[in-house]
């Protein structure tokens, strides 16, 4: 984010004594990406950031994924995978489930109602959707209130936990990276600025309002990073002093949230393409949401997507409100995943395309991963697949 933001006590200049009331000096922390080459912002923190007590192993959920092979379009419930009352004791970073996953991206989904361990991802940014519920995540840079449809991105090793409010589930959908997510490019001036053509603008990006004090001491933070041979490992540290003990930072680096309800839809003549509907990229993929909106208004047009081949991507759907036509008759519903992996041409289901004929308005909600290496199926994926979706637009399977 190249949107400067300053909260709580800063001193006038950086790198220089600032002190409490009662003349101890505060310790500054720069978080930085890419080695002092990007984007920043500086933390004031009561106690010294980097005094550890203990370090062991955290056992992380499974991360093991296997290859979509033999190759196959599939349909994912994900509200399976947590019946009954199982989500009141789950959490959103300890009780996720593994869907989907390469060596640039991870998809996870949780339901959840008690309150996580302190968190950091040093992997990547991650993006979280909220499908229903409301929470407070905490963060080293202030709180930020949560609700349904609020994306939540994170900027890597962001040390932060959410906290579910209400009686309602929190459904949380989560983009994992291993590199940076940010608003597309195209939607930016040199200097960072959104531009007119963008969907949205900073007015619709929320940041934390104030500094968030804690205290305790070896408190456990989980911390998500690489190990040996790129393997995905996990390390417990008992932090001296509750980290978050910031009183002021100053910066373009912070966490905020983004609702779905403020992306304002690019629509056309005909049928746009899916790069109208980007919301944030990362390295070698894309997020994109698909939002109630007026379709194609040309006399002859046909509102539903034309049949499309992934050549260079994946494409993962996530249905999380009203009604996506063009999957109409598949089975496929609220909480629903679609993957169409790259080498099968995809689109609407059969009769899609003649009932849109006319139509001019969808009420549809969907937030879409696009990747550009394959994806592999998680423990999640292969526990909650329908097994039936890839002869829906036949009508039928393999003869027995």
């Amino acid at each position: 984010m190249a949107h400067y933001r300053s909260l709580g006590s800063v001193p006038p200049k950086r790198h220089t004594q600032h002190r409490a009331p009662d003349g101890s000096l505060y310790y500054e922390e720069l978080m930085g990406e890419e080695g002092f080459s990007s984007d920043s912002s500086l933390l004031y923190h009561r106690s010294i950031p980097s005094a550890v007590t203990d370090s062991t192993v955290w056992e992380l959920p499974d991360t093991a994924t296997v290859p979509n092979h033999p190759l196959l379009p599939r349909h994912l419930r994900l509200h399976d995978l947590f019946p009954g009352e199982t989500w009141r004791a789950a959490d959103v970073v300890t009780g996720r489930r593994l869907l989907l996953g390469n060596g640039d991206v991870r998809i996870s989904y949780v339901v959840a109602g008690s309150p996580s361990p302190l968190y950091r991802d040093g992997l990547g940014d991650e993006c979280a959707y909220v499908e229903s519920g409301q929470a407070v995540v905490e963060t080293v840079f202030g709180a930020l209130p949560v609700r349904a449809g609020d994306y939540v991105v994170l900027p890597r090793s962001t040390t932060h936990r959410w906290v579910p409010r209400g009686e309602e589930p929190l459904r949380v959908y989560c983009v994992e990276g291993n590199s940076h997510i940010a608003p597309p490019r195209r939607y930016l001036s040199r200097y960072g600025q959104l531009l007119e053509h963008a969907p949205y603008c900073e007015r619709d990006l929320h940041g934390p309002a104030e500094p968030l004090s804690a205290s305790g001491t070896d408190v456990e933070v989980l911390v998500k990073h690489r190990g040996a041979g790129g393997q995905i490992v996990g390390t417990r540290f008992l932090q001296a002093q509750h980290p978050f003990d910031v009183v002021g930072w100053d910066g373009c680096l912070y966490p905020y949230t983004f609702n779905i309800a403020d992306f304002e839809p690019i629509t056309g003549r005909v049928h746009q393409p899916p790069p109208v509907h980007q919301v944030f990229e990362g390295e070698n993929f894309v997020i994109c949401n698909f939002v109630p909106r007026k379709v194609d208004y040309h006399p002859l047009s046909i509102p539903v997507p034309y049949y499309h081949s992934n050549v260079d991507s994946d494409e993962v759907m996530f249905y999380c409100g009203g009604n996506y036509e063009a999957r109409r008759g598949s089975g496929i519903g609220q909480g629903s995943v679609s993957l169409h992996p790259g080498g099968h041409s995809h689109g609407p289901q059969p009769g899609a395309y003649e009932r849109s004929v006319g139509v001019d308005f969808f009420d549809e909600l969907a937030v879409m991963v696009d990747t550009f290496r394959p994806l592999e199926l998680g423990e999640g994926a292969r526990a909650c697949d329908d097994g039936a979706y890839a002869w829906t637009w036949a009508g039928r399977g393999p003869r027995a």
